[in-house]
Protein backbone atom coordinates (compact mmCIF):
# COMPACT_ATOMS: atom_id res chain seq x y z
CA UNK A 1 0.00 0.00 0.00
CA UNK A 2 2.96 2.31 0.41
CA UNK A 3 4.61 1.59 -2.96
CA UNK A 4 1.94 0.47 -5.42
CA UNK A 5 0.06 3.79 -5.79
CA UNK A 6 3.22 5.51 -7.04
CA UNK A 7 3.53 2.99 -9.86
CA UNK A 8 0.07 3.71 -11.27
CA UNK A 9 -1.22 6.60 -13.38
CA UNK A 10 -4.41 7.89 -11.78
CA UNK A 11 -7.00 10.26 -13.17
CA UNK A 12 -9.19 11.66 -10.41
CA UNK A 13 -12.85 12.43 -11.11
CA UNK A 14 -14.08 15.44 -9.12
CA UNK A 15 -17.52 16.94 -8.80
CA UNK A 16 -20.05 17.99 -6.20
CA UNK A 17 -22.26 15.48 -4.41
CA UNK A 18 -24.83 14.05 -6.80
CA UNK A 19 -22.91 14.94 -9.95
CA UNK A 20 -22.78 11.30 -11.07
CA UNK A 21 -19.14 10.50 -10.38
CA UNK A 22 -19.87 6.94 -9.25
CA UNK A 23 -22.20 6.30 -12.18
CA UNK A 24 -19.63 7.61 -14.65
CA UNK A 25 -16.92 5.40 -13.17
CA UNK A 26 -19.26 2.40 -13.24
CA UNK A 27 -20.07 2.99 -16.90
CA UNK A 28 -16.39 3.41 -17.74
CA UNK A 29 -15.54 0.19 -15.89
CA UNK A 30 -18.28 -1.62 -17.82
CA UNK A 31 -16.68 -0.29 -21.02
CA UNK A 32 -13.30 -1.76 -20.04
CA UNK A 33 -11.58 1.15 -18.28
CA UNK A 34 -9.52 0.55 -15.15
CA UNK A 35 -11.42 1.91 -12.18
CA UNK A 36 -10.56 1.88 -8.50
CA UNK A 37 -13.92 2.19 -6.69
CA UNK A 38 -12.96 3.13 -3.15
CA UNK A 39 -16.56 3.77 -2.11
CA UNK A 40 -17.58 0.24 -3.12
CA UNK A 41 -14.64 -1.20 -1.19
CA UNK A 42 -15.53 0.94 1.84
CA UNK A 43 -19.28 0.12 1.58
CA UNK A 44 -20.00 3.84 1.91
CA UNK A 45 -20.80 6.69 -0.46
CA UNK A 46 -18.52 9.10 1.35
CA UNK A 47 -21.07 11.69 2.50
CA UNK A 48 -22.80 12.12 5.84
CA UNK A 49 -25.74 10.22 4.34
CA UNK A 50 -23.45 7.74 2.60
CA UNK A 51 -23.90 4.61 4.67
CA UNK A 52 -25.35 1.75 2.64
CA UNK A 53 -28.52 0.24 4.14
CA UNK A 54 -27.95 -3.21 5.63
CA UNK A 55 -24.28 -3.18 4.65
CA UNK A 56 -21.79 -2.38 7.41
CA UNK A 57 -18.39 -1.00 6.56
CA UNK A 58 -15.49 -3.44 6.71
CA UNK A 59 -12.80 -3.05 9.33
CA UNK A 60 -9.90 -0.74 8.51
CA UNK A 61 -7.61 -3.73 8.00
CA UNK A 62 -10.10 -5.44 5.67
CA UNK A 63 -10.58 -2.19 3.70
CA UNK A 64 -6.82 -1.87 3.24
CA UNK A 65 -6.62 -5.52 2.16
CA UNK A 66 -9.37 -4.94 -0.41
CA UNK A 67 -7.61 -1.82 -1.72
CA UNK A 68 -4.31 -3.70 -1.96
CA UNK A 69 -5.96 -6.56 -3.85
CA UNK A 70 -7.42 -4.10 -6.38
CA UNK A 71 -4.12 -2.25 -6.79
CA UNK A 72 -2.28 -5.51 -7.46
CA UNK A 73 -4.52 -6.30 -10.45
CA UNK A 74 -4.31 -2.87 -12.10
CA UNK A 75 -2.11 -2.54 -15.16
CA UNK A 76 0.65 0.06 -14.97
CA UNK A 77 0.37 0.96 -18.64
CA UNK A 78 -3.32 1.95 -18.45
CA UNK A 79 -4.73 4.93 -16.57
CA UNK A 80 -6.71 4.22 -13.41
CA UNK A 81 -9.84 6.27 -12.86
CA UNK A 82 -10.74 7.01 -9.25
CA UNK A 83 -13.28 9.26 -7.58
CA UNK A 84 -11.96 12.16 -5.53
CA UNK A 85 -12.29 11.30 -1.85
CA UNK A 86 -11.45 12.93 1.42
CA UNK A 87 -9.10 11.13 3.79
CA UNK A 88 -12.05 9.27 5.27
CA UNK A 89 -14.84 7.33 3.62
CA UNK A 90 -17.35 6.90 6.40
CA UNK A 91 -15.27 5.63 9.29
CA UNK A 92 -12.40 4.31 7.17
CA UNK A 93 -9.11 6.03 6.35
CA UNK A 94 -7.88 5.96 2.76
CA UNK A 95 -4.24 4.77 2.81
CA UNK A 96 -1.92 7.78 2.95
CA UNK A 97 0.27 6.83 -0.03
CA UNK A 98 -2.84 6.45 -2.18
CA UNK A 99 -4.20 9.82 -1.00
CA UNK A 100 -0.90 11.52 -1.84
CA UNK A 101 -0.81 9.92 -5.29
CA UNK A 102 -4.41 10.93 -5.99
CA UNK A 103 -3.71 14.52 -4.94
CA UNK A 104 -0.76 14.66 -7.35
CA UNK A 105 -2.74 13.19 -10.27
CA UNK A 106 -4.56 14.94 -13.10
CA UNK A 107 -8.24 15.64 -12.51
CA UNK A 108 -11.45 15.70 -14.49
CA UNK A 109 -14.30 17.79 -13.07
CA UNK A 110 -17.95 16.95 -13.63
CA UNK A 111 -20.25 19.94 -13.97
CA UNK A 112 -23.76 18.60 -13.48
CA UNK A 113 -26.79 20.93 -13.26
CA UNK A 114 -28.53 21.10 -9.88
CA UNK A 115 -31.77 19.52 -11.17
CA UNK A 116 -29.87 16.50 -12.50
CA UNK A 117 -28.00 16.20 -9.18
CA UNK A 118 -31.32 16.21 -7.31
CA UNK A 119 -32.62 13.46 -9.62
CA UNK A 120 -29.51 11.33 -9.10
CA UNK A 121 -29.61 11.68 -5.32
CA UNK A 122 -33.31 10.87 -5.16
CA UNK A 123 -32.52 7.60 -6.95
CA UNK A 124 -29.37 6.72 -5.01
CA UNK A 125 -30.67 7.60 -1.55
CA UNK A 126 -34.19 6.23 -2.02
CA UNK A 127 -33.84 4.18 1.18
CA UNK A 128 -34.07 7.42 3.20
CA UNK A 129 -37.45 8.19 1.64
CA UNK A 130 -38.69 4.92 3.10
CA UNK A 131 -36.92 5.19 6.48
CA UNK A 132 -37.38 8.73 7.73
CA UNK A 133 -36.11 7.78 11.19
CA UNK A 134 -32.72 6.87 9.73
CA UNK A 135 -32.70 10.12 7.75
CA UNK A 136 -33.51 12.22 10.82
CA UNK A 137 -30.77 10.45 12.80
CA UNK A 138 -28.22 11.26 10.09
CA UNK A 139 -29.39 14.87 9.87
CA UNK A 140 -28.98 15.21 13.63
CA UNK A 141 -25.25 14.66 13.08
CA UNK A 142 -25.17 17.96 11.16
CA UNK A 143 -26.64 20.19 13.92
CA UNK A 144 -23.20 21.30 15.16
CA UNK A 145 -22.26 22.34 11.62
CA UNK A 146 -25.53 23.97 10.50
CA UNK A 147 -27.50 24.72 13.66
CA UNK A 148 -30.83 23.46 14.92
CA UNK A 149 -32.89 25.92 12.88
CA UNK A 150 -31.52 24.89 9.48
CA UNK A 151 -31.63 21.18 10.31
CA UNK A 152 -35.20 21.70 11.54
CA UNK A 153 -36.10 23.22 8.14
CA UNK A 154 -34.60 20.24 6.33
CA UNK A 155 -36.41 17.78 8.60
CA UNK A 156 -39.70 19.62 8.03
CA UNK A 157 -39.30 19.28 4.25
CA UNK A 158 -38.62 15.56 4.68
CA UNK A 159 -41.61 15.08 6.99
CA UNK A 160 -43.85 16.73 4.39
CA UNK A 161 -42.42 14.45 1.71
CA UNK A 162 -41.17 17.43 -0.30
CA UNK A 163 -38.16 15.45 -1.41
CA UNK A 164 -37.04 17.61 -4.33
CA UNK A 165 -36.98 20.71 -2.11
CA UNK A 166 -35.25 18.75 0.67
CA UNK A 167 -32.49 17.43 -1.59
CA UNK A 168 -32.09 20.81 -3.32
CA UNK A 169 -31.65 22.54 0.06
CA UNK A 170 -29.21 19.89 1.21
CA UNK A 171 -27.14 20.30 -1.95
CA UNK A 172 -27.08 24.09 -1.90
CA UNK A 173 -26.69 24.55 1.86
CA UNK A 174 -24.48 21.61 2.89
CA UNK A 175 -22.59 20.14 -0.08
Amino acid sequence: LERLPERLAFTVVHGPTGSGKSRLLGALADAGAQVLDLEALAAHRGSVLGGLPGQPQPSQKMFESLVLKELLFLKREKPVLVEAESKKIGELQVPEALMQRMRASPCVALDTPLEARVDLLLEEYRHFLEDRGALEAQLACLVALHGKERIGEWKALARRGDWRAFVGKLLTEHY
